[in-house]
């Protein structure tokens, strides 16, 4: 396990190849602000959030993302703290521990992604720039469309150059929907 970046309360921990070989993972549904969510964490951390309105979709690209896990349908103290980040009170003074896999790359466009103030939005040219690289916006939206723990990562405060809000992976009218809530 590599600790990858510190910002406020979440801490990223990156999952290593060993790790990885032999991962448990308890998953549950959550009923929050957005909709039906689907937390699932490691002994170490939270590794992936989804919204999920079918109750199928997000538990099928999880098991994607980690196909040689083994799963359990329980809840546990590290899901449920999870859960408090949609509560309207942010002033948390626990950390959020996240344990992901990516490439140095996505980490450190999650890591810029932290960066971005609740209620602020920023444009993948931007994150590009913070980055030092300027022509990477394309690969800088693939990262971002590749954050495993959404909303904890705020992938929801990337918008369009335009300032278009976007495409979202769980549905422009849910990103829009975070992105008003987070302006109160």
């Amino acid at each position: 396990m590599e600790e990858y970046v510190h910002n406020a309360f979440v801490f990223i921990n990156r999952m290593t190849a060993d790790e990885e070989k032999k991962l448990a993972i308890q998953y549950n549904y959550f009923d929050c602000l957005f909709g039906k969510v689907l937390i699932a964490s490691t002994d170490i951390g939270i590794c992936y959030i989804a919204f999920d309105d079918d109750g199928k979709t997000a538990l099928d690209e999880l098991k994607q993302l980690y196909p040689k896990a083994i799963y359990t349908k329980q809840t546990n103290s590290i899901q449920q703290h999870a859960l408090e980040i949609f509560n309207r009170s942010n002033s948390q003074s626990d950390t959020i521990m996240l344990h992901v896999k990516g490439t140095d790359f996505q980490l450190s466009v999650w890591e810029e992604l932290l960066n971005i103030p609740m209620g602020k939005l920023t444009t993948y040219g931007n994150l590009a720039d913070q980055l030092n690289n300027p022509k990477a916006c394309r690969a800088v939206g693939s990262a971002v469309g590749a954050n495993p723990v959404s909303f904890l990562i705020p992938c929801h405060r990337v918008i369009q150059s335009t300032g278009k809000y976007g495409q979202y992976h769980w549905g422009s009218d849910r990103k829009k929907a975070m992105i008003e809530w987070e302006k109160k």
